[in-house]
């Protein structure tokens, strides 16, 4: 029984109710990195831009942030194969970034990093 007298199944059999929108992500682990410097909550910017509805939007067109001229001028749309190959390294996708990530070597982090951005609308 939690606090609020919900049981834990009955918190899931809540929550399963839901639509997904309104159920809480939780990103994989290999996120933490990402999160040192990006927000996924609506609206809220910090070192990085707000990766919140990343899929399908053109790189470095969130209002408000001030991304490198390279990002800018790379034409990418953010699309599941040019998220894999910017989370591999970054600074090769994009020469002149200023995001200081090295990148993922590994396939796996990089597809749970992926399909939870790909998730938040």
């Amino acid at each position: 029984m939690t606090k609020n007298g919900f049981s834990a199944a009955g918190l899931v059999l809540l929550c399963a109710g839901l639509p997904l929108s309104a159920r809480a992500e939780a990103p994989p682990p290999a996120f933490g990195v990402c999160s040192a410097c990006h927000s996924t909550e609506a609206g809220k910017t910090s070192f990085g831009p707000n990766l919140r509805g990343v899929g399908g939007r053109k790189a470095a067109s969130l209002p408000g942030y001030a991304y490198s001229s390279a990002l800018k001028a790379s034409g990418l749309t953010w699309t599941r194969e040019e998220l894999d190959s910017w989370l591999t390294s970054p600074q090769r996708k994009v020469p002149g970034t200023k995001m200081p990530f090295a990148g993922y070597a590994d396939a796996e982090k990089r597809r749970q990093v992926i399909d939870y951005l790909l998730s938040l609308k």
